[in-house]
């Protein structure tokens, strides 16, 4: 059963920006996010970190109550040994989707020209 579905995208230009500024990066994204995506401040990289931004928006959406009180920094986006891309949860992130119910995290991810979607849905 479906618990939660959240949508989001994000425009690859401004995480180029963000690429140039390593504190915003450390205050939005997972250090094990940084170290696998990198920070060279290439397109495919800012694509990447789009990508992963609209999957931790998405996943407040899926929530039903958005990312109030939880540090992006608590949800890490990071891909499995085949490419699927995967979210693990830390601290309040974790427990805002334990009181879901949900049992299980589906997440879909895609950049194209300007811009990065993602989609998260909640299964209990």
């Amino acid at each position: 059963m479906i618990v939660g579905m959240g949508i989001d995208i994000v425009r690859i230009d401004r995480m180029k920006k963000w690429t140039l500024r390593p504190l915003l990066m450390e205050r939005y994204f997972h250090k094990k996010e940084i170290e696998n995506v990198g920070s060279k401040n290439t397109p495919v990289e800012a694509a990447r970190f789009a990508a992963r931004f609209a999957a931790k928006e998405a996943f407040g959406k899926a929530l039903g109550t958005g990312l109030m009180g939880i540090s992006l920094k608590e949800i890490q986006i990071e891909n499995n040994i085949n490419g699927k891309p995967m979210i693990n949860l830390f601290g309040k992130a974790k427990d805002a989707f334990e009181k879901t119910g949900g049992t299980k995290i589906h997440i879909s991810l895609t950049h194209e020209m300007d811009n990065a979607l993602a989609v998260v849905i909640i299964e209990k």
